[in-house]
């Protein structure tokens, strides 16, 4: 997306070297023999990286969670491996086909589907059930599950993977979940003799446990340069990788008792001097951080007033320096204010309040 054509004071920069410098430090921190398989899925954690087929084309594989975002990347030109994490549904099948996409595999239901359709062959990854309780083929029903795929001329199995649920916090359970999968990939592997991919390790994983790389690893939060822990940054150099940012489009001075915003929230207790920021919850902006929300203008926190409406929000700027119409506001610069503080005080996580930024956001890559 081109600078010269934006016409909203309110974007999302993003920074696409810190990008690549964060897929260079993942890349120096698992070593040469593990292939990455990016997670770009949700608009690349809605920085829109996914959009950008000069940095796709650096990765042999790149992996989705829907068909549809898969369909998305061949038609802006991606030629190599894509894997759709989750289990597609059954009426899916020609697009997979059509589009040559891998897909994850774990449904009798899809298999069955499969084996009755006239598709010719599809790529997958086998999804093992290790304790995410989500999906994946539970140990106990693994055994029939290969059979049944090999049963069928329709499927080509390159790959083996699982998800950990706990890789941040619970050091025994995600032991239990590598054993639960080392088990399940040394049975697939007695059957299947071309397994190209192995993976369970997402970036918690990576970050935590190095001995379950296997061949495959899932950077996801990383790539983008936010934690998905605390603490994170200490074991790996990641460069956040966007800001949210806007302009005072307005700015006026009220006297005392003057009540700012719906439902008259906040009622000024002197004189004050209040911006309007064109950026609001249909933005992604949550209504929730309005309470305890603060912004960056001029390198000077302001603190948001009244409740954050659909399109817009207040601040009171009164006590700030040198603050004009036009000046640049910032929801978060990674610095004063990082993402990591607005999800604490939304009660949400990091990965939310990015995916969470709508599609009218206009992303400005830099």
């Amino acid at each position: 997306m081109k600078e010269d054509i934006i016409s909203r004071p309110t974007i999302m920069e993003v920074d696409i070297k810190a990008f690549e410098e964060n897929v260079s430090e993942i890349k120096k921190y698992v070593g040469d023999n593990i292939t990455l398989l990016p997670i770009i899925k949700a608009n690349g954690y809605g920085t829109f990286i996914n959009t950008r087929i000069e940095i796709l084309n650096k990765f042999d594989i790149v992996a989705v969670a829907l068909v549809d975002e898969a369909v998305y990347l061949r038609k802006i030109g991606y030629s190599k491996e894509i894997l759709v994490i989750n289990q597609p549904y059954i009426d899916e099948l020609n697009k997979i086909e059509q589009y040559n996409i891998t897909i994850g595999l774990s449904s009798k239901e899809f298999l069955k589907g499969l084996s009755n359709s006239n598709i010719q062959k599809i790529k997958v990854h086998l999804e093992l059930e290790t304790g995410m309780g989500r999906t994946g083929i539970s140990q106990n029903d693994l055994e029939e599950y290969i059979k049944s795929v090999k049963n069928c001329d329709k499927v080509d199995v390159q790959g083996i993977y699982s998800h950990m649920s706990s890789a941040d916090f619970d050091d025994e359970y995600t032991k239990k979940q590598i054993e639960i999968f080392e088990n399940g990939v040394n049975k697939i592997k007695n059957h299947f003799n071309n397994i190209k991919y192995i993976h369970i390790s997402a970036s918690n994983g990576i970050l935590n446990y190095p001995s379950a790389y296997y061949n495959s690893a899932r950077p996801g939060i990383i790539l983008y340069g936010y934690e998905p822990f605390e603490g994170a940054k200490q074991k790996m150099n990641l460069k956040p990788v966007c800001k949210l940012k806007s302009r005072i489009t307005f700015l006026k001075e009220v006297p005392e008792n003057t009540s700012i915003g719906y439902s008259r929230k906040f009622i000024t207790s002197r004189t004050s001097k209040i911006a309007t920021i064109p950026v609001g919850y249909a933005d992604g902006l949550r209504r929730c951080y309005s309470k305890e929300g603060y912004v960056v203008i001029n390198g000077q926190k302001a603190k948001i007033i009244g409740n954050i409406c659909m399109d817009s929000f207040m601040a009171d700027v009164t006590d700030l320096k040198n603050v004009n119409l036009g000046d640049e506001v910032y929801i978060w610069d990674n610095e004063i204010i990082t993402l990591d503080e607005i999800a604490e005080k939304c009660e949400t996580i990091n990965y939310e309040i990015m995916c969470t930024v709508s599609d009218r956001v206009p992303r400005v890559f830099i």
